[in-house]
């Protein structure tokens, strides 16, 4: 059986993650306590349910502080599980927020929305660490069906290395475990026949080959991960986020990212773009 957790901050698009899931034949469960999360796995899996995704969140506050020990059972009984973690900026989810006009779940006690994803994000602070993270807040609703499919359908046996392009004037991943800045590296963007490709593009790939510094990058880069994902493996970690920024991050980041994918083709490789439009 396969077990999707889905959490995360209000606003983050946990109801568009769980939709994705329910057309690619999830049986989805929404604002589950935690507390009835084995329970409810039982029952499912004794109906022959092979695949199913549970929102997990603080709609249910009084029980989250459970879901580390529940999901430790779990995974004991041989269920493939995994917990993917949304989250956004505060300033993108006021926006949202206000966009829709809907109500934040932590609201009944008087708080202003800032106040309300403040508090929201102490009491997810144990749970986020227990799965996979995205940042939502310069996402599409396309992109993130995108990356969560992808996401579901990866193998999940031992760690994932997920290598993320990201433009810096859009801000900072927030699920980045390493940022490494390539501004320094020589930039296409001032070529005009080049600036409306990306770092996926032949051409781009071509003018960065001679570059020594672009070589030079990636080789530093590629070290100093094979030096430390043995450590992340010890630590039974199940993800490990790679984040590599340039100003736009449509040429830079996108080539570094692409090479870095390629040179650790040996072990779990996930690879996505931020600021580029995901592929149909």
């Amino acid at each position: 059986m396969q077990l999707i957790l889905i959490s995360g901050l209000s606003g983050s698009g946990k109801s568009v993650a769980l939709r994705l899931l329910e057309d690619n034949g999830y049986y989805c469960v929404d604002n589950l306590p935690a507390t009835l999360l084995a329970d409810v796995v039982a029952l499912y899996r004794e109906q022959g349910y092979q695949y199913i995704a549970i929102s997990v969140d603080t709609r249910s506050a009084p029980t989250l502080s459970a879901l580390p020990d529940v999901m430790c059972a779990l995974k004991a009984l041989d269920i493939d599980l995994r917990l993917i973690f949304l989250e956004a900026t505060t300033e993108i989810l006021v926006q949202r927020f206000s966009e829709t006009r809907r109500r934040h779940p932590l609201s009944g006690n008087g708080l202003t929305v800032e106040e309300c994803i403040r508090l929201e994000r102490e009491m997810l602070e144990h749970i986020h660490e227990l799965g996979h993270r995205i940042d939502t807040s310069h996402l599409s609703a396309n992109a993130l069906r995108a990356w969560v499919k992808v996401l579901v359908d990866a193998n999940a046996d031992g760690l994932t290395l997920v290598f993320e392009s990201f433009g810096f004037k859009h801000g900072l991943p927030l699920d980045a475990d390493f940022v490494f800045d390539v501004r320094c590296l020589p930039n296409p963007y001032y070529e005009p026949a080049l600036r409306p490709l990306t770092g996926q593009d032949a051409a781009i790939c071509q003018f960065f080959a001679g570059e020594d510094t672009v070589a030079a990058m990636l080789a530093d880069i590629r070290q100093f991960l094979q030096t430390w994902l043995p450590r992340f493996r010890q630590d039974n970690r199940s993800y490990v986020t790679v984040a590599i920024g340039c100003t736009g991050g449509q040429h830079r980041s996108v080539y570094i990212a692409e090479q870095l994918a390629l040179a650790f083709a040996g072990e779990q490789v996930l690879l996505r773009h931020r600021q580029l439009p995901p592929k149909k």
